[in-house]
């Protein structure tokens, strides 16, 4: 896709304080939101202090008999089946997935969540809502004869321009269809972009996802979000995910940002909290077409796999990538206790300058020993292994779950 419109474990020691001061800062973000609310109860259908509107609950699984998805009996054979059958705005509601591979692609639900209760989609990973199985719900974008399906706008979840001189451009649809739903023990893969949404033909408009214990890869970007505007105190959430991105041409990240602003907002429109991100060049990028975006990242582990040599013609663009960006373009990150790895910290040369960082704790970077140092950025000079020990996606939601304690 070219996006023109478009219980990890620390290193450190100090493993359990920065995980509660991490999630400490997650907190704060949805403070002004919940304050707003008046309300401190859970705006997630899926928690127990949940206070909101009680929605409707379908269940989806190979195993029921397709009808109305009331339940495991009942329940539909597709994820998009369960989405296309959410009745309303009002929010609150739930899909709930046996563990299986769904050949599915373009996902979207009917409605978006609402305010103070959102909308869930959820992987029964260890089969304690019902579904008696255990393992990842995989939602598999590829060909099921054929294989990998590299094709633009072809993904996990919908996204589409018909103005787009190819791939899967029949109509133009907004990911705005997916705002304020909860993402949870889901694998995503086989097409162009996996836990990524664009807001295409919606940008500039507020957009929050919360995505938590997934695994997202796709050929163009593993995850990101594209072209909203901050939504104050209710940012989109990123927990506990591992994102692949597979090509490194053009407009690709392991995860992939844009916003709307015409200035650097003073919050993010996206947090990271213990992710992985891996690519062959950029593991994370500012989308061509974005203007002003923020990010946060708390503890995440960022890989590159391109440590060139420049002498024999290789390039990169860099971890943090900002390589082509529209003149207005720009990309604030704030890092905590993070660390890095590959060619070199920033994109090389001008291009570069679109990209500022704010650091705190311990941020680290492993990059090629002709690299300059970066402000900010703690180097390091023996080889990371236990970064690198990381590259692999997750063989289970448990083994997701579990690296964290």
């Amino acid at each position: 896709m070219k996006a023109i419109l478009h219980r990890h474990k620390p290193s450190s020691p100090l493993a359990p304080q920065r995980r509660q001061s991490a999630r400490g800062l997650i907190g704060c973000a949805f403070a002004l939101f919940l304050a707003v609310e008046g309300n401190a109860a859970s705006w997630d259908p899926t928690e127990e202090d949940y206070s909101g509107r009680r929605g409707t609950t379908l269940y989806v699984s190979k195993l029921g008999d397709n009808s109305d998805g009331s339940s495991w009996t009942k329940a539909f054979h597709s994820i998009q089946t369960a989405l296309s059958a959410v009745p309303d705005t009002a929010g609150g509601h739930r899909v709930i997935v046996r563990p299986d591979r769904y050949t599915e692609a373009n996902l979207a639900p009917a409605f978006k969540g609402a305010r103070g209760a959102y909308n869930a989609l959820v992987g029964d990973f260890d089969g304690r809502l019902g579904s008696g199985a255990k393992g990842w719900v995989l939602a598999d974008s590829g060909d099921p004869e054929k294989g990998f399906k590299s094709w633009d706008w072809w993904s996990s979840f919908a996204a589409s321009d018909r103005n787009w001189p190819g791939g899967n451009n029949s109509r133009t649809f907004s990911s705005l269809a997916c705002d304020r739903w909860v993402f949870r023990n889901l694998y995503v893969a086989g097409g162009d972009g996996g836990l990524f949404w664009d807001l295409t033909d919606k940008s500039g408009e507020g957009f929050t996802v919360l995505v938590e214990d997934c695994v997202g890869t796709g050929r163009a970007f593993g995850g990101g979000i594209c072209y909203p505007t901050v939504r104050a105190g209710e940012p989109s959430v990123f927990r506990r995910c591992y994102f692949l991105g597979l090509d490194w041409v053009g407009d690709t990240a392991a995860v992939l940002v844009g916003g709307w602003e015409k200035s650097m907002p003073s919050e993010p429109h996206v947090v990271f909290e213990d992710c992985t991100m891996v690519h062959p060049d950029n593991a994370l990028g500012l989308s061509y077409a974005s203007y002003c975006a923020r990010a946060r990242l708390l503890h995440c582990r960022l890989i590159v796999l391109n440590f060139t040599q420049p002498e024999m013609g290789g390039k990169s663009s860099g971890i943090i990538c900002t390589q082509g960006h529209r003149p207005e373009g720009r990309l604030h990150l704030d890092l905590e206790d993070c660390t890095l790895a590959g060619y070199s910290v920033l994109t090389p040369g001008k291009d570069g300058e679109a990209a500022s960082c704010t650091t705190k704790g311990r941020v680290q970077a492993y990059v090629q020993y002709k690299q300059p140092d970066t402000e900010g950025f703690e180097r390091l000079g023996s080889w990371p292994a236990e970064l690198f020990a990381r590259i692999a996606p997750p063989r289970s939601p448990d083994e997701l779950k579990a690296a964290e304690r």
